[in-house]
């Protein structure tokens, strides 16, 4: 233990977090978490491909945890990856290896918010059954975003100082236009599937508890339990507008207006909850954690 000569404990450094992407929608949200838990932090907008960049803007601010939230997801939404791959390599791939190398090299815990979209439902994994663990090899290539974000992931698990939290389908209390739920509100008709889900408002707090312990490796980061649609849309309408209406179509249906496919899948979270229960922390069920995000959303008047 290292000492400062008076008692002779010397305190642990203070942390300080740098968010990649940072005019990004989570990594808003991060910001206002760790502002608001008087953290120091700062963000950056530095592309992660850019190597001297990278290394340049980690020693200006010389972070003792980076979390990045870059990355290509596609706009409107990721069929355009499949018009667009050389650049979602160059992101996805390229800088997010870059930008944790660099971490590695500097002695800097890298948080990676990843995403869940890697698999499918199968025989052994189907709908209401057993959820995907997080050493469950990807089965997921229907769309080249997932495509680069398995083979990365993959790649990241060397990294010892890298902790890979995987997202899905994430929902903001505010009907930000990146949020699943203002996303399927505003379709003509939607498919009806059970998914597992992220709702930020109880996970984030969670990645910020993993990062800071220095929590390595791959996480399934959503909710436990599945949900589906029209789930989604029931409560929606109970909560916060009650004359929604909405129409359902198949799969194949979907299919024919989409240029890549969707993932659909339940992943198993137990992991998570097992973890933070080391911190005190509960880990709510999707639908207990969507009826309490719609009642918030409600009681501010959101519609």
């Amino acid at each position: 233990m290292a000492t400062d000569g008076a008692n002779g404990v010397k305190e642990a450094p203070e942390k300080i977090y740098l968010i990649w992407g940072g005019e990004g929608w989570v990594a808003g949200h991060l910001k206002e978490l760790l502002q608001q838990q008087k953290q120091k932090v700062s963000t950056t907008t530095v592309r992660m491909e850019n190597r001297e960049s990278v290394m340049a803007e980690l020693e200006r601010v010389k972070p003792t945890h980076v979390l990045n939230c870059a990355g290509c997801t596609g706009r409107p939404n990721v069929d355009w990856c499949e018009d667009n791959k050389e650049q979602v390599i160059r992101s996805n791939v390229i800088g997010t290896l870059n930008l944790t190398d660099c971490c590695f090299l500097k002695n800097i815990h890298c948080t990676v918010f990843a995403t869940g979209c890697i698999y499918a439902y199968d025989q052994r994994h189907p709908p209401g059954g057993e959820g995907y663990l997080e050493a469950d090899p990807a089965n997921f290539g229907g769309s080249y975003y997932s495509a680069t974000k398995s083979k990365v992931e993959e790649l990241m698990t060397t990294y010892s100082n890298c902790l890979i939290l995987r997202l899905r389908m994430p929902v903001s209390d505010d009907l930000h236009p990146r949020s699943f739920v203002t996303k399927i509100s505003k379709y003509n008709r939607v498919v009806n599937i059970p998914n597992s889900n992220t709702i930020l408002h109880d996970l984030l707090p969670c990645a910020i508890l993993l990062a800071s312990a220095g929590d390595t490796g791959i996480y399934n980061f959503t909710n436990p339990g599945a949900i589906s649609h029209n789930e989604v849309l029931t409560l929606f309408k109970k909560h916060v507008r009650p004359h929604f209406e909405w129409q359902n179509f198949s799969e194949e249906e979907q299919s024919k207006i989409l240029k890549a496919g969707r993932s659909n899948c339940e992943l198993n979270s137990d992991k998570l909850v097992k973890r933070m229960r080391d911190f005190g922390v509960e880990v709510k069920d999707v639908h207990t954690s969507y009826d309490e995000c719609f009642q918030r959303m409600k009681a501010a008047g959101i519609k």
